[in-house]
């Protein structure tokens, strides 16, 4: 029997993105869509400006946009994807997750609270079991779960693979896609002809939310990864599709072939959402690049190449999709994983 869901934020750009994934899930079923004062009570069809290059789904096309509050929501949905901004994210999650509902988020807010696990399925699933006390901890029945930012979601996994050389020092310079910013987030005069070298607060979150993921939990407090983390976040006139260059220090000596290699022996996860391989290693120099490797996976997976020897430890490149792996995919994965360890 498949689990009702309901997506907080559905005619955004990742709430849509989440439409797209949830409406043919095999285990989920859409049953609640959430958005904006000024999308409550009209269809799904008129809310959502449809921005991406497939129809609206039947099934979901004619639904009622509902508003984002514990009166207005099913009582049986026990799962909800949020894609809200931040600000109302950490306005009206907490009361969801107190109300009994279980929360997998996108929202940057509260991804870095002790209690709160932010998950990677394939990297650290066990952190799922930080539940167990944020529910102790503030006497919810339901749960709040995070995924990380998008930038940290392409990097991470390569540097999960790297960890057994002994990780120490890492930094990561980024290329963002236009898409990351939302619709209306980078104007055309802004980006066009041009490169933007900072996103507000974008930095932050790579070097903070890669140590947690990558921390360990004993299963009553999360220690973060020992290893310094520096950005440098580009935004440029990509659609969609996250390129990084990352120099990752270890304390043994890990050689291009060696690094490549370990990504493409890490493991995916036993989830519909988790593609395999989960990292592409490229020969190639020129390797990965967003317009020819974004979908790789159905726009799960992520890819590297470009491997060398440096003074600052091995170089690569890595890239994923950011709306799809990065985003919507991210926090649809997180639902699986909740679903498979029974916090439903």
């Amino acid at each position: 029997m498949s689990i009702r869901v309901g997506i907080l934020g559905a005619t955004g750009a990742v709430g849509q993105r989440l439409v797209q994934l949830l409406d043919p899930h095999p285990d989920f079923e859409i049953a609640a869509l959430t958005a904006s004062e000024s999308s409550v009570g009209r269809s799904y069809r008129e809310a959502a400006k449809w921005g991406l290059d497939v129809p609206i789904p039947d099934s979901v096309a004619e639904m009622t946009v509902g508003a984002t509050d514990t009166d207005e929501i099913p009582n049986d949905v026990p799962l909800l994807f949020s894609s809200l901004p931040s600000s109302v994210g950490a306005a009206v999650e907490p009361g969801l997750a107190e109300a009994g509902y279980v929360v997998s988020s996108n929202s940057s807010n509260a991804r870095m609270a002790a209690d709160v696990p932010l998950v990677i399925p394939e990297v650290n699933a066990d952190h799922v079991d930080l539940i167990e006390v944020q529910r102790d901890e503030r006497g919810w029945d339901g749960a709040l779960l995070k995924n990380p930012n998008c930038s940290t979601i392409t990097m991470v996994p390569t540097l999960a693979a790297l960890d057994q050389f002994g990780l120490e020092r890492v930094h990561v310079a980024t290329l963002q896609a236009v898409s990351g910013a939302g619709y209306s987030g980078v104007s055309s005069m802004e980006i066009l002809d041009n490169a933007i070298p900072h996103i507000g607060g974008e930095e932050e979150k790579m070097e903070e939310e890669s140590r947690k993921l990558l921390g360990g939990f004993d299963g009553a407090e999360l220690d973060l990864h020992g290893m310094a983390v520096s950005a440098s976040c580009n935004r440029i006139a990509t659609l969609d599709g996250h390129l990084e260059n990352v120099w990752a220090g270890t304390a043994e000596d890990v050689t291009a072939e060696a690094a490549a290699e370990a990504m493409t022996d890490y493991p995916s996860a036993d989830l519909p959402s988790s593609p395999a391989p989960l990292i592409h290693a490229f020969d190639d120099p020129d390797r990965p690049q967003p317009r020819l490797d974004r979908m790789l996976g159905d726009g799960m997976a992520v890819s590297a190449g470009g491997f060398r020897e440096t003074t600052e430890g091995v170089q690569y490149n890595c890239l994923s999709h950011n709306t799809l792996r990065g985003a919507a995919g991210a926090s649809v994965l997180n639902g699986e994983l909740l679903a498979r360890e029974g916090y439903l």
